[in-house]
């Protein structure tokens, strides 16, 4: 062997060496509803997101910017409502998904049909199923987005944000007395909310006792005896701009507590119903008025 080629085979053993010992780029961990872990090998560069407040989530984490196509009502924000229909919450458009060719999907674990989710899955293309039952939740989703897009940092800017007004509403009405409420999510039928829900579990900060916290379902039908036996202290509906109050029908029961003191409240329907980081100023209003009703009770 002459010294040339010794040479060069002793730069290109070095440089094979040296680039071996390189750490692999690792994979991305993403934990789902079901308690399974959806493994990225690479970060996500087009997402396709399957509900409204998905969409708004991947806004917020700051990554709008690979977000390709979501479904009907994702309004928020303006750059939101631009995007790509493949479908609504309920009837997804898979061959439509299957031609955007996303390198990740974002599912609603109990909004979006099983069905639809699991044929995603079978056709390879990777789905994210996630579940928000704790205000805490929605700092941790929007950490995990960062992670999936590969940026980090505006993720974990919004996420401390919130759980910075987590902290202070819950030091706020530390020591606070309980004040009992029924929240009505639709009025004919009636259904409400259990204990398990995002909208419980953030009323709970604020001392506020959900009557039907012990329902075996997430969204339960009620009957209206069964709350007029509970007389919650307070009624709480959801109301988008414009639309008429779904709680005057109480109204015909002036012998409730919440009747008779008025404490017929409205929330704003997006922000309480899409688990966002705007529903933690929903929460801030609903504990207002919780408390409002609890100082009104000299309590």
């Amino acid at each position: 062997m002459n010294l040339l080629l010794a040479a060069v085979l002793a730069v290109v053993l070095t440089f094979g060496l040296l680039f071996c010992s390189l750490p692999l780029a690792a994979d991305i961990g993403l934990p789902q509803a079901d308690g399974t872990v959806l493994v990225l090998p690479h970060p996500a560069q087009s997402i396709i997101t399957l509900a409204p407040n998905l969409a708004e989530l991947v806004y917020a984490a700051g990554s709008g910017d690979r977000l390709i196509a979501t479904v009907e009502y994702s309004d928020y924000p303006e750059a939101a409502a631009r995007l790509p229909r493949v479908g609504d919450a309920f009837r997804l458009d898979l061959e439509q998904i299957l031609s955007l060719k996303p390198d990740l999907v974002i599912a609603w674990d109990s909004g979006n049909p099983q069905a639809a989710i699991a044929r995603l899955r079978s056709l390879d293309v990777a789905t994210w199923s996630v579940e928000i039952r704790e205000p805490a939740d929605i700092a941790a989703i929007l950490e995990q987005i960062g992670q999936a897009t590969g940026k980090p940092e505006a993720a974990q800017e919004a996420a401390a944000q919130i759980r910075l007004e987590l902290v202070e509403l819950q030091q706020q009405y530390a020591g606070a007395t309980v004040v009992s409420y029924f929240y009505q999510v639709a009025s004919s039928p009636l259904y409400t909310i259990n204990g398990q829900h995002l909208v419980s579990r953030g009323f709970e900060l604020c001392g506020g006792a959900n009557i039907f916290q012990d329902a075996a379902m997430l969204a339960p039908q009620v009957s209206y005896e069964a709350v007029i036996a509970a007389d919650p202290q307070v009624l709480l509906a959801s109301a988008s701009p414009g639309e008429e109050n779904s709680l005057t029908r109480w109204l015909d029961w002036p012998r409730m507590q919440a009747v008779r003191k008025g404490a017929l409240f409205t929330l704003p329907a997006d922000e309480i119903s899409r688990a966002t980081p705007r529903t933690l100023d929903a929460l801030a209003e609903g504990c207002r008025l919780l408390n409002e009703s609890r100082t009104a009770s000299g309590r």
